[in-house]
């Protein structure tokens, strides 16, 4: 394809499914009829061209529908994926059946990794003809979770936003300003709470009957497997868990008592409290859009050729969008069009220094898959999504020194507050996975029940929470039916506090040697999806999280730079 195609004149076109479904059988029949090993790579060659034009049919729709689900050619589109794609992946399993079984699998796995072969092992674990209708309904649910708040329409000081607008209210330097919108957006979600649970607890259940009818005990070892964790397990989390509470949550303690007493506030603080940083205002970036758009074209062309390269190539064929606007779904994420060889960004701005982390975050995932297009197949171009993580939140880190760009004179506020959020994120990102645990184990758990484990386990992670219902939903122990990784991609969301710990250590190493820590951070980014998590940190050179003393040390280490920082 060529390589000035912009994201707009992608064209898209549904696929055939019985074709595509077709040709999957085929391959797989040519695979384990192969008497050479030529024809054996030519069927493996071919599967991998027909997952590049398949994934690129997909993602277009997917991008195109959560620009503006209220797009009813898209919307219409969006629902055939949702169908379609359980169905191909019951068709690709006979592919992956021949490729464990082909008389060339040392050959191949010399020539393009062993580690495709435990993915294929691991994948056909998950799933079967009798739970393809399951599947159906699990992305039927979570579509209509998407579209509800998505279409979240608050009214607040005489204006109507969505959620990601109101943001800037819900982080205002005025007491009252602040307060009101989140009194706003609770009673939003309030007011929708029966079909929260209602769609949360549909999803547990066809997500347990799925596990079960595979032969797990329940959906957790299922959500395990289709996570792709293949270099740890529960036990390993457990211990992260373990270590978090121990070391890290009385840290966090400490940041939001000093950020108590900086505000002349109570503690423990309500939710609201809880989003100021400064008196003065949270660290805001300088200008619209497209100064930090412009910020992050600087950035990048500072840190490295590729990554200058890059970001020009993003801004130049249009491979974001980022303004926040009605119909919109929220959050952020990137994501891949493989026949472009292409990543895309899609966001939020609101005005907030998110909008910054987006151009650091998001794009630090978009350039580790730029980085990675050559290699084949298309699946070991990016990792896991813990080990995704790490490329993103450490990018993050690796901005620090062109903070001032973006930031201006809030500069020195943002370093803190990033430190400081990176650290006071772990307990809430481990609490998020936590209950996830709870409630796959006990899928029998009614709504009131689960919002109860949720409130429990906040006094256990966030004890300087202020859980005294002021705030309609969030101080009633609810906030979680925001989270919309549980509703959507169940189990992810520790990945996020695995990553955040790699990168700290990035952090700390690049507060020694900053040249040393980019390269260690090329090294991890060049290995694409070619090893699983924790390898893919030993050949980089990175202490694994799960080691023991791993949190420690970075604690002690963000609490001297916390407290010797002059704010």
């Amino acid at each position: 394809m060529s390589d000035a195609v912009k994201f707009e004149d992608m064209p898209y076109e549904r696929p055939d499914l019985e074709a595509v479904k077709a040709e999957y059988a085929r391959l797989a029949k040519a695979l384990a009829d192969a008497e050479t090993f030529e024809a054996a790579e030519t069927a493996f060659l071919e599967k991998d061209q027909l997952d590049r034009h398949t994934q690129t049919a997909y993602e277009l729709v997917y991008i195109r529908h959560t620009i503006d689900t209220r797009d009813a050619f898209y919307d219409a589109e969006s629902t055939f994926w949702d169908e379609a794609m359980p169905e191909l992946e019951q068709a690709e399993d006979a592919f992956k059946a021949a490729l464990l079984s082909t008389s060339f699998r040392a050959r191949l796995a010399e020539k393009y990794g062993e580690l495709l072969f435990a993915q294929a092992e691991q994948q056909r674990r998950t799933i079967k003809p009798e739970i393809v209708e399951d599947m159906k309904r699990e992305n039927a649910l979570t579509q209509e979770y998407v579209k509800l708040i998505a279409s979240a329409q608050i009214p607040f000081e005489g204006g109507t936003y969505t959620l990601s607008q109101l943001t800037p209210f819900k982080r205002s330097a005025d007491d009252a300003e602040r307060l009101a919108a989140w009194k706003a957006e609770g009673a939003w979600y309030k007011e929708r709470q029966a079909d929260l649970d209602r769609i949360y607890d549909e999803l547990t259940h066809v997500r347990d009957a799925m596990g079960r009818k595979l032969g797990y005990e329940n959906y957790l070892p299922l959500g395990y497997d289709r996570m792709g964790r293949l270099s740890y397990g529960r036990k390993d989390v457990e211990r992260f868990r373990e270590a978090v509470r121990a070391y890290v949550v009385p840290l966090a303690d400490k940041i939001y008592r000093a950020q108590a007493e900086r505000l002349g506030v109570a503690y423990p603080l309500s939710f609201a409290d809880e989003a100021l940083s400064f008196r003065s205002g949270n660290p805001a970036p300088r200008g619209g859009a497209d100064d930090v758009l412009e910020a992050g074209r600087t950035f990048y062309h500072a840190l490295s050729p590729e990554t200058g390269a890059f970001f020009d190539m993003m801004l130049d064929r249009g491979l974001m969008d980022v303004l926040s606007t009605e119909g919109k779904a929220g959050g952020g994420y990137m994501t891949q069009i493989p026949d472009y060889d292409v990543p895309f960004i899609f966001a939020n701005f609101n005005g907030t220094q998110g909008d910054v982390e987006v151009v650091t975050h998001e794009a630090g995932h978009a350039f580790s898959y730029y980085m990675n297009t050559d290699k084949t197949p298309i699946g070991l171009s990016m990792p896991s999504t813990e080990a995704c993580e790490v490329h993103s939140m450490s990018m993050e880190f690796m901005a620090w020194p062109w903070v001032e760009e973006f930031f201006g004179d809030d500069a020195r506020k943002y370093r803190y507050a990033h430190l400081a959020g990176a650290i006071t994120f772990l307990p809430y990102g481990t609490m998020v996975d936590h209950f996830q645990h709870e409630v796959y184990e006990h899928p029998e758990m009614t709504p009131a029940e689960r919002h109860a484990t949720w409130k429990r386990l906040l006094g256990v992670y966030m004890p300087w929470m202020r859980l005294d219902g002021e705030i309609p939903f969030y101080a009633d122990g609810e906030g979680w039916q925001r989270q919309h990784h549980i509703y959507e991609n169940p189990l992810y969301y520790i990945d996020y506090c695995l990553a955040q710990t790699v990168s700290l250590e990035f952090w700390a190493m690049s507060q020694d040697d900053f040249k040393a820590a980019w390269e260690h951070y090329m090294a991890y980014t060049r290995q694409g999806g070619t090893r699983a998590f924790t390898d893919l940190l030993a050949h980089a050179g990175m202490t694994s999280p799960f080691d023991e003393g791993c949190l420690r040390s970075i604690c002690e280490r963000a609490t001297a730079w916390l407290e010797s920082y002059d704010l």
